[in-house]
């Protein structure tokens, strides 16, 4: 069994909702002073190195799915409303922890007991509205002294390795792509291998409507993007391949081709691949792709743009699950991408 590396354990432990992506940033700045820094006035951080054309920007985004308090009630217990996109009924019965003005206050999500349940109910789905977080407290005041309405909230659940290569932990969607788009940086600048330029993105609010990748595109200006993000696992219970295409875990990045992806940008990603080596798969999408790419592509007049996506499974939840073998294979196909770019390459449409 391989060590996870020990950026992607200390990113996954950072909570990082959309909106309040701090902790997971400043871990992620922290570990690009090997480049040239930047950030923008939403927090997404930018990491250069080079200065020749063509500058290739590749964006992860570093927040993840979270709640935030809204209410707090005469005794004590918290209300919430989500960040990005949950399944209700994982929140039930989960430790959580609740960013507030002092530092983390632990918690609970609470429903009504199963034993109290009219038989009508409990075959109902659980609804956000009869959720709530409980920290403990005596009363409101109580409460009040550990968290304030629009405290940022993540679920409790830190990276544990499984068996061979796999990792569960939250936040994997996506404090992966924000990994590989900084390692792979990190190997250039060691290896000393690009002609051009590259820019690591550890973009925000991706969650909530691709906002970090929308102004980072913008101020950035590549003339090309990569974005890496996740993409369902094929290979779990229930999972139809004929629905979603095969890009099962251990076979490697799924490279994206669809409407809103260069065709050009795409069949560079795969020549790399076949000319590496290395493990890789298709993922094919018909209108938008649900990530940062669909941003970035219509920045200012338009940025020839591709996407590598990572197998995921138990997408947006706390035990999201990961091979750690098509981590690395993502750095290297990024890597090897960014060093065979050269001034001049036709990205035309």
């Amino acid at each position: 069994m391989t060590e996870t590396p020990p950026l992607l354990d200390k990113l996954l432990r950072a909570g990082a909702p959309s909106g309040y992506e701090e902790p997971a940033a400043s871990v992620w700045r922290e570990e690009a002073a090997f480049a040239s820094l930047s950030t923008d006035g939403l927090g997404s951080s930018v990491a250069r190195i080079g200065e020749a054309a063509p500058l290739l920007a590749v964006v992860g985004h570093i927040d993840e799915i979270g709640l935030v308090i809204t209410h707090i009630d005469e005794k004590g217990f918290l209300y919430f409303t989500p960040i990005g996109g949950w399944d209700p009924q994982i929140l039930a019965g989960q430790r959580v922890e609740v960013r507030g003005r002092d530092g983390l206050v632990p918690g609970a999500v609470g429903r009504k007991p199963i034993h109290l349940l009219d038989p009508d109910q409990r075959k109902q789905v659980v609804e956000l509205k009869g959720l709530h977080i409980d920290v403990g407290a005596a009363d409101r005041d109580a409460a009040a002294e550990l968290v304030r309405v629009g405290d940022p909230v993540v679920i409790a659940a830190e990276p544990v390795r499984l068996a061979g290569e796999r990792l569960t932990s939250r936040a994997l969607d996506n404090r992966l792509g924000a990994y590989v788009a900084l390692e792979a940086l990190r190997r250039c600048h060691e290896r000393d291998s690009v002609e051009g330029s590259f820019a690591a993105i550890a973009a925000v609010q991706e969650e909530i409507g691709l906002f970090g990748a929308r102004t980072s595109a913008f101020a950035v200006r590549p003339d090309l993007a990569v974005a890496v993000d996740v993409i369902h696992a094929t290979d779990a219970p229930g999972v139809d391949e004929k629905e979603i295409g095969s890009h099962p875990l251990g076979s490697g990045p799924a490279i994206g081709r669809g409407s809103t992806l260069s065709p050009k940008v795409f069949e560079l990603l795969v020549e790399t691949a076949e000319e590496a080596g290395i493990a890789h798969m298709v993922g094919a999408s018909g209108r938008t792709t649900a990530t940062d790419a669909d941003a970035i592509q219509i920045s200012r007049s338009g940025i020839p743009t591709g996407l590598v996506s990572i197998p995921l499974r138990y997408m947006h939840s706390p035990v999201e699950l990961v091979d750690l073998a098509d981590v690395e294979t993502a750095v290297e196909l990024i890597a090897a991408f960014a060093s065979r770019l050269r001034d001049g390459v036709d990205l035309s449409r």
